[in-house]
């Protein structure tokens, strides 16, 4: 067969996967907080025609000849670069400005996962949760000390609150903190936003949902730490980080990997030919 051939069909194969990542970046472009994701190729196994020789005193040295065979996929990594911040006036809605992911916690299974889109809401049991339930986790306590499921109610009131007393509303501020005021116009530190950060987020898995896991492979630093410090990004309440996906950038990568993927099949095509008029030399 003609090695031609081989290395045709390997990058129509290769081109094909990244069409589907570029077709997944586009799909996305309007999801919270989505992270969109690159190819990198890399050449496959060559074979060596001539190894190359170092020069000897009578002799000059020889350079190796090679012939590749294809290409084929080194990574698919996902690149987490900021988003555009937009605001919408709900408390509930966070935005990371800076590095730093959202932990949350699934009640059921008791799995943690990591998350970039801060699109939570309050559950009848007044947990701060994820559109699928996961629950935000943080400081759950009023002496920030406790690490839990944030939720709001009136627990760790001070000494003098009314009996009875309802949470009225509440607010998160930059550094995560979550402050309550309750009907007797009580106030209060409630628990803490914390935030997780890693040595190697490309190592992280996408699940789902806005969701990543696979966080002990990709290097979590100590622990979960307020925002603002240790390298990590602030929160934003009342707005939400939108995808990073640039859509511009997408469509050039689009058309640039639809030439490639012509350009293969005609490889394709012409060894095809060639094929055909080995066939027919005998007749």
């Amino acid at each position: 067969m003609l090695r031609s051939l081989d290395s045709g069909i390997s990058g129509l194969q290769q081109f094909q996967g990244q069409m589907a990542v570029i077709g997944n970046n586009i799909a996305n472009v309007n999801t919270t907080a989505f992270k969109s994701s690159r190819v990198q190729f890399s050449d496959t196994f060559s074979q060596t025609l001539r190894s190359s020789s170092a020069p000897g005193a009578n002799t000059a040295g020889t350079t190796s000849m090679q012939i590749g065979t294809g290409v084929g996929t080194a990574s698919i990594q996902s690149q987490f670069t900021q988003g555009t911040t937009t605001r919408t006036g709900l408390t509930t809605d966070l935005a990371i400005s800076g590095s730093g992911f959202f932990v949350v916690r699934d009640s059921l299974n008791g799995s943690t996962y990591v998350t970039r889109a801060g699109d939570f809401n309050i559950d009848s049991n007044g947990y701060l949760v994820t559109n699928s339930g996961m629950r935000l986790q943080g400081f759950s306590d009023a002496g920030l000390s406790t690490r839990g499921d944030l939720r709001i109610d009136a627990t760790g009131a001070p000494d003098g609150t009314a009996p009875g007393a309802t949470v009225e509303s509440f607010t998160i501020d930059q550094q995560g903190q979550l402050r309550v005021k309750l009907s007797d116009n009580t106030e209060f530190t409630r628990g803490q936003v914390l935030l997780q950060t890693f040595q190697s987020p490309q190592a992280l898995s996408k699940e789902g949902e806005n969701l990543f896991s696979s966080l002990a492979a990709a290097g979590p630093l100590p622990n979960p730490s307020a925002p603002g410090s240790a390298g990590l990004g602030t929160i934003q309440s009342g707005a939400l980080e939108l995808s990073n996906v640039d859509l511009a950038q997408e469509f050039s990568t689009m058309i640039t990997t639809q030439r490639a993927f012509q350009a293969c099949s005609r490889v394709v095509t012409t060894s095809d030919e060639i094929l055909q008029e080995l066939v027919n030399l005998k007749r």
